[in-house]
């Protein structure tokens, strides 16, 4: 059976609050917490840094999964590193030496993720599959909350789902495939069943009063699902 993972993404919390926000939603049933670093340069918004992470990292037991939409990466990967991350992704585009920055992630004791956006190839994943143990897709163009998800990522989610699989069966080694942008408790389903095992979703919980109420419907929902 997949284990599935629900990762609010504090991009849609109350940041005047945001220590009792994170705390609340894991309460609530989060598995991670998943945190959208944005430079106002790779992407067109300007979001939160290391020194937020840090300032988070006592309230919450759950990994931190630091998805980074900057350029160039490297130079923040240890920050955020030492701010308590457990997992790291960045975007291909923002690293001129992408196999460079994934042992960088490993090297400062970080998991480390690839991030692809609508019209990104999977074809990244060639020749680094080796050290990547997380696969995110985009299922938005990413720089704001709140978007819908674009069908096409589905497709995308099918292809990266059976090269994770032939590598698997290949080498043993497990890589999480996790889907970001306009995941919602009606299309959740849909979604896992091209072949996610890990959700970010963030105003479909953050824009609702009751949090457990969301995460439970949306775990009731991956239920129906048999990977």
């Amino acid at each position: 059976m997949t284990q599935f993972r629900i990762a609010p993404s504090i991009l849609s919390a109350d940041f005047s609050r945001l220590g009792e926000e994170v705390r609340n939603v894991v309460a609530a049933g989060a598995d991670w917490i998943h945190f959208d670093v944005m430079d106002n340069h790779y992407v067109p918004n300007l979001t939160i840094g290391p020194l937020v992470c840090e300032a988070l990292r006592p309230h919450v037991q759950v990994p931190i999964d630091v998805h980074l939409m900057v350029r160039p990466v490297d130079r923040i990967v240890p920050d955020f590193a030492k701010a308590g991350a457990n997992r790291i992704s960045f975007h291909p585009e923002g690293s001129d030496h992408i196999d460079r920055t994934l042992s960088l992630i490993h090297d400062h004791g970080c998991k480390s993720g690839l991030v692809f956006n609508p019209a990104t190839s999977l074809s990244y994943l060639d020749h680094v599959m080796d050290k990547v143990d997380l696969v995110l897709i985009m299922s938005v163009n990413p720089g704001f909350g709140g978007q819908s998800f674009i069908p096409e990522a589905l497709n995308k989610l099918r292809e990266a789902r059976a090269r994770i699989d032939a590598y698997k069966e290949k080498t043993g080694r497990e890589i999480l495939l996790e889907v970001d942008g306009g995941v919602k408790i009606d299309n959740i389903a849909e979604i896992a069943a091209a072949g996610a095992d890990t959700f970010v979703a963030g105003s479909a919980i953050f824009g609702k009063p009751d949090y457990k109420a969301v995460i439970d419907q949306m775990r009731s929902e991956l239920a129906k699902v048999a990977h």
